[in-house]
């Protein structure tokens, strides 16, 4: 198979972990007899300080003309700290969905027996854990009208049908392939907006017989992802809860350096780690690459390259046993291994097994 792919490694430590990614994806490609090329571009705070656009025109043709974008991270203090800032990187982010229609965010949450212990949660509630939220990307609050002076602001959060159906189809289609239970997310007893996302949900469950549909509120759901995280199997919700519920859930694992994601929709489906830019550690070589690293497991999947994907599965579920690990999840005494080596110990290790 041949692949070309963009890569956007974006600002703080982007560039670090894409190129484990981009190291990782190689070695996987060369093991398989695969073809694949990359393009490089510019997004977010360096996109704006290089061309005034965090998600620039330029950009966005490479990412339409590849068949995948392996995406890091944006984001920089100097734009969070400046409320008057016209310009944000998060702004690429938002252009980037938007413009490659990617409708559908897909995270799941699996622990991982061996860090356990790093989970906020007791043992016996975490271990075992195993569900994946998908969340709609490209309407809601941060697409719909909005407005501000010093007196007055809002933000509409807006669906149509079709937003919904499209979303809730993408979340059936997991459901059936996992354990055959989908939780639908609203506020049906405040929002309008979440009483038209229960109806559509409704309407649509008897298509899916096979699928247990069962419906929480957002404040509940929160709850029960605390109390009881081995409830859910997939989760569905409009962009403004599944932006909150998928960092809380992120928590579970104890480290949001070990989640990948996946968005996709009409045009070039994009592959990312779930955590932020974390500029505080940009060039220390501490940051943890694992979440990059199951993006690209992600991105072979989506291609139903199904080894593929495994193999780098092992691979980090053999560093995390064998204590290659990066600062934030490493055990006491253990080895010290910042990103570029725990890399390169996981291109090591695919390309002897």
């Amino acid at each position: 198979m041949e692949l070309k792919v963009a890569v956007l490694a974006g600002d703080g430590i982007g560039p670090e972990i894409s190129a484990v990614g981009v190291d990782v994806m190689t070695a996987v490609c060369e093991k398989f007899g695969h073809k694949v090329s990359y393009e490089y571009a510019i997004c977010g705070a360096h996109a704006i300080d290089e061309v005034g656009d965090p998600f620039p025109e330029d950009t966005f043709n490479k990412c339409m003309a590849a068949d995948a974008v392996l995406f890091s991270a944006v984001g920089d203090p100097k734009f969070d700290n400046n409320p008057s800032a016209k310009v944000r990187p998060e702004q690429g982010l938002l252009a980037m969905r938007k413009k490659l229609g990617l409708f559908a965010n897909i995270r799941p949450v699996q622990t991982f027996d061996c860090l356990v212990h790093k989970s906020p949660l007791k043992d016996e509630l975490v271990k075992g854990a195993d569900f994946i939220c998908i969340r709609e990307l490209t309407g809601g609050m941060y697409f719909g009208e909005k407005y501000q002076d010093d007196n007055k602001a809002y933000d509409t959060n807006a669906y149509t049908r079709p937003e919904i159906e499209r979303i809730l189809k993408v979340a059936y289609d997991y459901a059936r392939k996992r354990n055959k239970h989908l939780t639908v997310v609203d506020k049906a007893n405040v929002l309008a907006s979440s009483r038209l996302w229960r109806k559509v949900a409704q309407e649509m469950a008897p298509n899916y017989p096979d699928v247990t549909t069962d419906f929480m509120y957002v404040d509940n759901a929160a709850m029960r992802m605390i109390q009881e995280p081995k409830f859910f199997d997939v989760m569905v919700t409009e962009n403004t809860f599944g932006d909150i519920l998928t960092d809380e859930g992120s928590c579970i694992t104890g480290s949001m350096g070990l989640l990948p994601s996946a968005s996709t929709g009409e045009h070039t489906p994009v592959f990312e780690p779930i955590h932020g830019s974390w500029p505080q550690a940009k060039g220390l070589n501490i940051a943890n690459p694992l979440a990059q690293v199951l993006s690209v497991a992600m991105l072979f999947e989506y291609f139903d390259l199904k080894k593929e994907g495994e193999l780098i599965r092992k691979a980090v579920d053999a560093s995390l046993d064998q204590n290659v690990r990066t600062p934030e999840i490493q055990v006491a005494g253990g080895a010290k291994y910042g990103t570029k080596e725990v890399g390169a110990w996981l291109v090591d290790w695919i390309k002897k097994a």
